[in-house]
Parts: structure tokens; sequence; C-alpha cells
């Protein structure tokens, strides 16, 4: 495995992480109190975002969720009593069970999202051109972080 040669941190580089742990803090911050407006906490709130695209196994919700298997069991009983989500046998296996949401749980996710004003409104401040330039730059560093082993 090659060592791989660390870049050296300018000022401006280091603005940027500042800006964008900013964000990302204000972001969760939001996302907490936009979950509890629906009674939910924010690991809840995840792993319904989650289930909205479509049916997983536990275990693969455990993984996204960087979470262990026995916490996503307590939270998918919890939202499964409020009738959000569902577990169902795997198709494909049917030794495996699935997490998915209810119909329900997916317009309490839309409405979860939608309460979200933070990022909407000052991103609705951007030209088009600047959001998608800002959604270029984001896919890139996204990109260039899992091909160095991150994300």
């Amino acid at each position: 495995m090659a060592v791989q040669k660390k870049s050296p941190v300018d000022a401006l580089t280091l603005e940027v992480v500042d800006l964008i742990g900013t964000v990302v803090a204000r972001y969760h911050e939001e996302y907490e109190q936009a979950a509890a407006g629906h009674a939910l906490t924010g690991a809840q709130a995840r792993l319904l975002a989650l289930l909205t695209l479509g049916p997983l196994p536990m275990r693969q919700v455990a993984r996204k969720l960087k979470c262990e298997p026995s916490n996503v069991t307590g939270i998918v009983d919890r939202l499964e009593a409020r009738g959000l989500v569902e577990r169902r046998a795997d198709p494909a296996d049917r030794r495996v069970k699935l997490a998915a949401a209810t119909p329900e749980g997916r317009k309490v996710a839309r409405s979860l999202r939608e309460s979200l004003d933070f990022a909407r409104e000052p991103l609705a401040g951007l030209a088009e051109g600047e959001r998608l330039a800002l959604r270029e730059l984001l896919v890139r560093m996204l990109a260039g972080a899992a091909e160095n082993g991150g994300a």
C-alpha cells in the first residue's frame, strides 16, 4: 500500500474547511430540531429518510448509518410502533428481514425534509449557475474522497 503524500495546508484551505464545518453543524442542528418537531430523534429521522429510498436489510441500514445492528433494531421497533416503518421478509432470502418505510413514514420524511430551511434559503439566494457550480464542486470533492478511501 503506497503512502499518500499530504498536501500542504494553506490559509484558504483552512478557511474553506472551517466554513464547511459550520454549514454541516448548522445543518445537523436544524435537522435535529426538525426531527423533534415530528416527535422523532435525529437517528429515527435519518433511518426513516434512508428507508424512503427503498427497503433495506437491517444490517445494511446499520452500515449506512454507521451504528450497531442492535441500535437499528431498537430504532426500527419505535418507528414500527408509530406506523412509520414495517418489517418485511426479503423475497430473495426469507431469513432476512427488510425494513421499509410505510406510506405514512414516507409522508413524515417528506414533511421533515421540506421543513429544512437552513440550506434551502441561502441556496435560493445564489443564481442557478452558482448552484450548479457548487454542486459540481461538491460532487468532485466527494468523488475524490471516495477514491482515496474516504466517504
